[in-house]
């Protein structure tokens, strides 16, 4: 039977020291920085990707054992895990991944632990059970920067699937929130409903773009026309 340290070995061949230096800098480890004391082994995510198709079949007891390490990498490894997991996992056995992942939130603590496995397993057991769409707004008023994140990035299945009200209404909730990686993320999921319908869009921008903070306006706006681009950011 795998267990976690199987794949920590694993993922321990593939540490690299040179690559550590650059992902600590990438992912903001600095002191005062968002991602302050986070650990690194320096392994790309393709790498990661591949260890964790090979042990997709770990116990999500063994999982939360990763999903808990310090090492950012072992945390993003048992994340892929689970959105691999989820599709092919019974109506039960999904129940008891959506009680995992919201639970250990505080483990999900970086834009890319998020934005790999939001939408790909809260998004996805939210799209199939909208009586229980409460939990991203619970979210989305969270303190916790990364829940906060987590509320908006699972509403991408949901524009992916033609449904941008929920979209809008935490776009709206979290609009002038102060943080950077949340004005971003805002304005992705903006830009991704553009994608499909910009007229909605764009019935959104009008009503809040003199307010909206600029970092999320130009996410917003970037696959617009300049022409366009130069209207909005002038209002």
């Amino acid at each position: 039977m795998e267990n976690s340290q199987n794949v920590i070995k694993a993922l321990n061949n593939f540490a690299n020291k040179e690559k550590t230096k650059i992902l600590m800098r990438f992912f903001k480890t600095g002191e005062g920085q968002y991602g302050y004391g986070d650990k690194f082994l320096g392994i790309i995510v393709p790498i990661q990707r591949e260890v964790a198709k090979k042990f997709k079949e770990i116990s999500l007891s063994e999982l939360e054992k990763l999903l808990k390490s310090t090492y950012h990498e072992h945390r993003l490894t048992a994340l892929l895990i689970l959105t691999y997991k989820f599709p092919k996992s019974s109506e039960t056995e999904k129940e008891k991944i959506i009680s995992l992942y919201l639970k250990n939130t505080k483990y999900i603590n970086n834009w890319d632990l998020v934005d790999l496995s939001a939408p790909k397993i809260l998004g996805e057991y939210l799209l199939k059970n909208p009586q229980k769409i409460k939990i991203i707004y619970a979210l989305s008023h969270s303190k916790n920067l990364w829940e906060k994140r987590i509320s908006i990035l699972s509403t991408y299945t949901f524009i992916k699937a033609g449904q941008f009200s929920h979209t809008l209404k935490i776009c709206k909730t979290l609009l002038l929130d102060d943080h950077d990686l949340i004005r971003k993320a805002v304005g992705w999921m903006l830009r991704e409903i553009g994608k499909i319908d910009q007229p909605v869009e764009e019935i959104f921008l009008k009503t809040h773009c003199k307010s909206m903070p600029r970092t999320a306006l130009r996410y917003a706006i970037e696959r617009f026309s300049d022409k366009d681009k130069k209207i909005y950011m002038n209002k």
